[in-house]
C-alpha cells in the first residue's frame, strides 16, 4: 500500500522544492536590497569554498549537485567578479582548484548574516522539533533515491 498521504500534486510540488524555491527567491531579494550583485547559485559555490577553500570543479559539482557545465559557467562568472581564481592543480594537470579572493572573503560575513536572516523569516512559527522531523523525512527521501 502506498505511503502517500498527500492530495494529488501536493507531494510533487513539495518534493520538487516549493519551499526551497521560495527561500532562494527571498534570499536573492535580500541580497539585492543589501546591494550585493551575486546570484544564489554563485553564493552556493562561495559557501562551499568558505567551508573548504581550494576545491576542484568536480568537488564543487558534487557539493552543489550541479553538472560540470553549470559549475564551469558559475566559476567563470565568479572569476569575472574577482571573487575566485583558478589555480592549476599540482597533482593533476587536467584539474583546476578554485580559491577565494580577498573580495570573496569580505562577503562571507554579510552574506551569511543575510542567509541566517532569511532562514529565520522562513522558519517563523516552526518549532525545533518540526524542523528536525522535516530534516529526517527529507533525508530519508534522498537516501531512498540516491
Amino acid at each position: 500500500m502506498p505511503n502517500n498521504q498527500f492530495k494529488k500534486g501536493e507531494l510533487y510540488s513539495f518534493i520538487t522544492g516549493k519551499a526551497s524555491t521560495a527561500i532562494a527567491r527571498r534570499l536573492q531579494k535580500n541580497f539585492k536590497q543589501a546591494g550585493l550583485d551575486i546570484t544564489i547559485e554563485q553564493w552556493s559555490v562561495l559557501y562551499h569554498l568558505w567551508k573548504e577553500d581550494g576545491l576542484s570543479q568536480q568537488q564543487l559539482c558534487d557539493a552543489t549537485f550541479r553538472d560540470k557545465p553549470s559549475i564551469t559557467r558559475l566559476v567563470d562568472n565568479l572569476e569575472k567578479l574577482k571573487l575566485v581564481k583558478r589555480v592549476p592543480s599540482k597533482d593533476d594537470r587536467r584539474s583546476n582548484l578554485i580559491f577565494l579572493t580577498k573580495e570573496a572573503e569580505q562577503l562571507q560575513e554579510q552574506t551569511m548574516e543575510l542567509a541566517n536572516q532569511t532562514l529565520n523569516e522562513a522558519l517563523a512559527g516552526v518549532t525545533n522539533g518540526q524542523v528536525e522531523i522535516a530534516k529526517e523525512v527529507l533525508q530519508m527521501v534522498y537516501d531512498n533515491l540516491k
